[in-house]
Order: structure tokens, then C-alpha cells, then sequence
């Protein structure tokens, strides 16, 4: 399965709003063309471009020494943006 959750924040909301843009994490070895035809059959949309980012773990501190002592997991982005006409309702079945 290509792609793994929803990105549900303040910024994607916006931007949701705004641009008619949506996110969601992705497999980190997926090409943006499988990203594309994954979100079309999945929701019924047509996707008009795909942006995709690797976002680097954080570190994670001791909170005595101050030390680093790993980092959180890194993961793979995709920003999608819908043709005019298309949304994706992700509270539906709410």
C-alpha cells in the first residue's frame, strides 16, 4: 500500500481550504506516478501534480544530560493537488 495516512494539521488545512491541496505520508520508495494513480482509483479525484519531500527525524534529547539519544523516524510526504471541481472529505465516516 502506497499510501499510509492522511496528513491532518493546521497547515493542511489551509491549504486544503486555500488551494485545494492534500497530504499524505507515503511509502518512502514510491515514484510520484504511483502516488498519483494510487489517490485517483482510491478516492475517485483527479490529480492535477504531486509533490513529494523526505522529512529527516528529529533528534531526541535526554532531558538530564542533554544528550542525543536517537532520532524519531524519517518518512515521505506527498502533497496533492486536485483538478478544479474535485475535493477529498476526510471526515466522512465520521
Amino acid at each position: 500500500m502506497i499510501l499510509k495516512k492522511p496528513l491532518i494539521t493546521e497547515k493542511m488545512t489551509a491549504l486544503m481550504d486555500k488551494r485545494g491541496q492534500y497530504g499524505f505520508v507515503v511509502d518512502p520508495k514510491s515514484t510520484k506516478d504511483e502516488i498519483k494513480a494510487e489517490v485517483e482509483k482510491f478516492y475517485g479525484v483527479e490529480v492535477a501534480s504531486v509533490n513529494t519531500m523526505i522529512t529527516r527525524g528529529k533528534a531526541r534529547k535526554n532531558r538530564r544530560t542533554g544528550q542525543i539519544s536517537g532520532y524519531t523516524n524519517k518518512y515521505k510526504k506527498a502533497i496533492i493537488t486536485l483538478k478544479e471541481g474535485f475535493t477529498i472529505d476526510f471526515y466522512e465516516n465520521i
